[in-house]
C-alpha cells in the first residue's frame, strides 16, 4: 500500500517539476544557445566541414556597442563549447592555457591581430565568435526588452565566416541579471 502511494504521489510531482523545469528563462536560455550551435554545425557546407579531431575555440561573446565581456557573454560562450563538445567536436578550454588574452572579469577575447597566431599555436581549425545588443521593448509580449545574439565559425586559415546563426532571446530577469549582476 505504502508502494503504491508512493508511486502515485510520484507520478503527480514529476510532472510539475518537469514544467516548471522547463518553462523557466534559465532553461529557455540554456537551449536557445544549444539551438544556435546545432543550426550552425547543421548550415556547415560540406566544401566546409569541420574535422571533429581538430580544435575549436570559443571566444568570449562580446556586446557590440562596447566589445567587453560580462557575465551573459561568458556564459552563452560557456554553453556554446559545451554543446560543441556534446556533438563531438574536439573544443580547446582556453581558461587552462596561459598564452591567450584573458582580462579580468572580461573573459578570453580574440581580437583579430591575436587570432591567427593563438589558433595557430592551438592548432585550431576555426574560433566561433559572436556579438550581442540589447534593445527596450522586446519582440516578446510582457517583456521589457530584448538581447539579439550573432554567432559565427570562422576559419582560421582564412577568416571567412563558415556559418553564423542570429536569434533573439527575451530579456527577462535572468538574463537581466547576467547583463548586469549587482555588487
Amino acid at each position: 500500500m505504502k508502494k503504491l502511494l508512493f508511486l502515485a504521489l510520484l507520478l503527480l510531482i514529476v510532472p510539475t517539476v518537469a514544467g516548471a523545469a522547463s518553462g523557466n528563462g534559465a532553461t529557455q536560455l540554456l537551449e536557445a544557445n544549444y539551438r544556435a550551435v546545432e543550426q550552425m554545425v547543421a548550415s556547415i557546407p560540406p566544401s566546409r566541414a569541420l574535422n571533429k579531431q581538430k580544435p575549436i575555440i570559443v571566444a568570449t561573446v562580446v556586446n557590440v556597442d562596447d566589445l567587453g565581456g560580462s557575465r551573459f557573454g561568458r556564459m552563452l560562450s560557456e554553453q556554446i563549447g559545451t554543446r560543441l563538445t556534446n556533438l563531438g567536436y574536439s573544443v580547446i578550454e582556453l581558461k587552462l592555457r596561459d598564452k591567450i588574452f584573458v582580462r579580468q572579469g572580461v573573459g578570453e577575447l580574440m581580437l583579430s591581430r591575436e587570432v591567427r597566431d593563438i589558433s595557430g599555436s592551438q592548432k585550431a581549425q576555426a574560433v566561433v565568435v559572436g556579438t550581442y545588443a540589447e534593445s527596450v521593448g522586446g519582440v516578446y509580449p510582457g517583456s521589457s526588452g530584448s538581447v539579439y545574439v550573432t554567432l559565427k565559425i570562422v576559419g582560421v586559415t582564412d577568416n571567412v565566416v563558415i556559418s553564423a546563426y542570429d536569434y533573439v532571446l527575451p530579456l527577462d530577469a535572468n538574463i537581466r541579471s547576467l547583463l548586469y549582476p549587482i555588487r
